[in-house]
């Protein structure tokens, strides 16, 4: 990988730190509107076979947040901000969808619109990663877990939707 020759080892250490502080304080959010559905209003939903136990969510979304601030990095140190104004602005984006599905699931406990909500978010990872693969194909493919377990959640979404109608 080079580096664009602006950015010294401090300054891209600095921006990875802050991509990572980024994209786990999108999933920190997440948790924080999570939190208080889980013992009650989660506990008491039917779910499906495939439902993983509750302390692999936090585990997995960790992972894929870490992989996300990583990817954007790496992007950010080969482009900058300027050089993929597309891939970031796509990364922005998904990182918001990310946190409005745990907002309408969780926060509002309104399976039916999360489902909805996630397929766009879906739709954004894929742009996402294919924005980052154009830029740097180590950071498309850290993207790739992610889009797997999203895929997973949206099957697990649908589930809750047809085990649970409103």
């Amino acid at each position: 990988m080079t580096t664009l020759p602006w950015r010294g080892p401090l300054r891209s250490w600095g921006m990875l730190a802050l991509f990572l502080a980024l994209s786990l304080a999108v999933g920190a959010a997440g948790g924080v509107v999570t939190r208080p559905s889980l013992p009650v209003w989660y506990a008491e939903l039917a779910k499906p076979s495939f439902t993983p136990p509750n302390w692999a969510f936090p585990v997995v979304w960790t992972a894929m947040f870490v992989l996300m601030g990583i990817a954007a990095w790496r992007v950010w140190r080969l482009r900058g901000f300027r050089g993929a104004p597309v891939a970031f602005g796509l990364f922005f984006t998904q990182l918001g969808f990310n946190f409005g599905w745990s907002l309408l699931f969780f926060g509002l406990r309104m399976p039916p619109a999360a489902l909805a909500w996630i397929a766009v978010l879906w739709l954004a990872i894929v742009a996402t990663l294919v924005a980052f693969w154009r830029n740097d194909r180590p950071a498309g493919a850290m993207l790739v877990p992610y889009l797997l377990w999203v895929s997973y959640a949206a099957a697990l979404n649908a589930a809750f939707v047809r085990l649970n109608p409103v």
